[in-house]
C-alpha cells in the first residue's frame, strides 16, 4: 500500500492512500466501511503492521463507486511528508557503501577503512520537509551543500535486542529521504550541525509498506541536480543491510513504532568528486528509489 499525508485547498494535513491512480481519504474510508481508521501517519503505524491486510481486504470489498465521494484526483493534493513530526530524531547511518566510504576519506575528515559497526548519527525532527518544498542553504552557515539519496526505514513496533533473523518484521514501511549535508560544518568529527539543519532530511513522496517491496535489499536508488545524474546504484551494496542495522541499533537504544532509519547513501555526492560540486540557489535536486517515487526540491539561499 502507498500510504501518503496530504492537504488540499479545503483541509489541514490528512492521511491517504493512492487506489485507483487517486488519492483515497483514509479517515472517510474508514467511515464507509464501517471500521474506525486514524488520520495520522504515526497513529496508523501505532496499530501495528496487521492493520494493513485488514485495510488491504476492506479495498478489495468495496464497490469503486464508494470511493467516489472520498477520492481526490493527484493535482487536487499537495503532498506532504508522509511523517511531518517525527517523535525523535531521525536515525542516520554514515559510510554505509563501500564506495562512498572511499570517496568521503579523499576529501572528508573520515579514515577510509571500512566500518565494523555502523557509524550512527541523527537528524532533528525540524529537518523534515516535502517533495516539492524548498531546501534552504544559510550562506551564514555553509558554502558546500551536497546531496544524499538515501531509502528510509519505517519502523513498526518496539524492540530491543532484536535478533537480525527477525528484524524485517519489525519494519512496517519504506520512504526516501535526501540526506542534505552541509560540509563544512562538521566539527570535530560530530555531524550533526552538518546533516541537521532546517530542512535537511526532504522525505517522501509516499510511505511504501513493505509487503509492496518483495526485497529491499535489491533497490535502485539515483539522484540527479538540474537534471544530470550524479548517484545511481542499488542497496544490494548496503555495508550494513537493514537486517544488520535493525539489531545493532536495538541493541544500542529501544526501537520504537514510527523511528525512521535513512540507511546511508551511494557513492557520487558532491563532495567525493573532482572537483566537488556544490548546491546553489535555484537548483533542482531529485531523488528516487525504485518502488517507491521520486523526491523533488529546490535550494533556496538565505
Amino acid at each position: 500500500m502507498k500510504l501518503l499525508t496530504y492537504k488540499t485547498q479545503d483541509t489541514d494535513a490528512r492521511l491517504g492512500f493512492i487506489h485507483n491512480n487517486q488519492v483515497i481519504d483514509m479517515q472517510d474510508f474508514g467511515d464507509i466501511s464501517n471500521f474506525p481508521l486514524p488520520n495520522d501517519m504515526l497513529e496508523l503505524i501505532d496499530m501495528g503492521f496487521e492493520i494493513i491486510a485488514e485495510i488491504t481486504e476492506l479495498i478489495s470489498e468495496t464497490p469503486e463507486n464508494f470511493f467516489e465521494e472520498i477520492a481526490y484526483e493527484m493535482d487536487e493534493v499537495t503532498i506532504l511528508a508522509p511523517i511531518e513530526k517525527p517523535r525523535k530524531n531521525i536515525i542516520g547511518i554514515g559510510l554505509n557503501y563501500t564506495e562512498h566510504v572511499a570517496e568521503s576519506a579523499r576529501t572528508l575528515d573520515t579514515t577510509g577503512k571500512l566500518p565494523t559497526k555502523p557509524i550512527i548519527f541523527s537528524k532533528p525532527p525540524t529537518t523534515v520537509t516535502a517533495t516539492n518544498t524548498e531546501i534552504i542553504k544559510n550562506t551564514k552557515l555553509t558554502e558546500q551543500l551536497d546531496w544524499e539519496v538515501e531509502l528510509a526505514v519505517i519502523i513498526s513496533k518496539k524492540g530491543k535486542y532484536v535478533a537480525k533473523s527477525e528484524a524485517l518484521d519489525y519494519v512496517f514501511g519504506y520512504t526516501v529521504i535526501n540526506d542534505i549535508s552541509a560540509r563544512d560544518c562538521r566539527r570535530e568529527g560530530q555531524w550533526i550541525v552538518s546533516k541537521g539543519q532546517d530542512t535537511f532530511a526532504p522525505m517522501g513522496p509516499y510511505l511504501v509498506t513493505k509487503d509492496e517491496i518483495e526485497n529491499p535489499h535489491n533497490l535502485n536508488l539515483s539522484l540527479t541536480v538540474n537534471g544530470v545524474e550524479k548517484q545511481n546504484s542499488n542497496t544490494k551494496f548496503l555495508l550494513f543491510n537493514i537486517n544488520d542495522l535493525i539489531e545493532d541499533l536495538s541493541t544500542v537504544f529501544t526501537l520504537e513504532a514510527g523511528d525512521i532509519i535513512a540507511t546511508g547513501t551511494p557513492a557520487g555526492v558532491g563532495a567525493g568528486r573532482n572537483p566537488q560540486e556544490w548546491m546553489y540557489d535555484g537548483d533542482v535536486v531529485e531523488a528516487t528509489v525504485e518502488g517507491i517515487g521520486t523526491i523533488v526540491n529546490t535550494i533556496k539561499e538565505i
